[in-house]
């Protein structure tokens, strides 16, 4: 009885963290898309008017009720991910893995409490926007672009070579997740929208994680 619980539990765990991948893909992209309409960046950021429209402010406050869960079901992900590694783990590999999980779960939320602060401000009617107003929106892309890209590149690159030794990954998905890294580490913070390589490779992984689970679990359901 005792192997057949800790059978059923190895089988258990990649399903549930595959599920918590893909949810956790779907609601930060989310968040991210309407973190970027609802804040302006560049040039229209200093226009008048440029966050006195209700639309992009209820895009904002959309993209703020999403990021909560979305940092609930990505610590679901990071634990069920360690739980499924267990003493097979790196310690090297690992601390970085749960370092960096942790670290852009802080990033993220920070990133969420600016702009709730720059949704709190508002933007003034004339020119020339108001100081507290575009520092708020500065530390929000800020904190997101700079420093929660850069610590998903090294959870990416972590889990990635973590599960190429273990040999629960294939080698194009460790190749993919290597890319994934370079581009949050370089690329991100200069150009818009790169970010959502994340989420794309997080779901990409995650569908991976679930479809591999169905085929070892299909034989072993069978077995008496």
């Amino acid at each position: 009885m005792r192997q057949q619980g800790q059978g059923r539990r190895v089988l258990e765990t990649p399903r549930a963290a595959g599920l918590a991948g893909v949810v956790f893909a779907l609601l930060f992209a989310a968040a991210s898309v309407l973190l970027r309409l609802g804040i302006p960046e560049g040039v229209g950021a200093t226009t008048a008017g440029g966050f006195t429209d209700t639309g992009r402010r209820a895009a904002l406050r959309a993209a703020l009720a999403l990021v909560p869960f979305a940092g609930i079901f990505f610590l679901w992900f990071l634990g069920a991910v360690r739980a499924y590694v267990g003493a097979a783990e790196d310690k090297f590999l690992g601390t970085a893995f749960l370092g960096s999980g942790l670290v852009f779960t802080a990033m993220m939320f920070g990133a969420a409490a600016a702009a709730q602060a720059v949704l709190a401000v508002g933007h003034p009617t004339g020119t020339a926007p108001d100081p507290v107003w575009d520092f708020g929106r500065h530390l929000a892309y800020t904190l997101m672009t700079a420093y929660a890209t850069r610590m998903a590149a090294v959870f990416v690159s972590s889990l990635s070579v973590i599960g190429h030794r273990l040999g629960v990954l294939p080698r194009w998905l460790s190749v993919l997740g290597f890319l994934t890294a370079l581009t949050l580490l370089f690329v991100a913070s200069d150009v818009p929208w790169a970010e959502l390589v994340f989420p794309a490779w997080s779901l990409l992984l995650s569908v991976h994680v679930i479809v591999a689970s169905g085929r070892t679990g299909a034989p072993a359901a069978a077995a008496p």
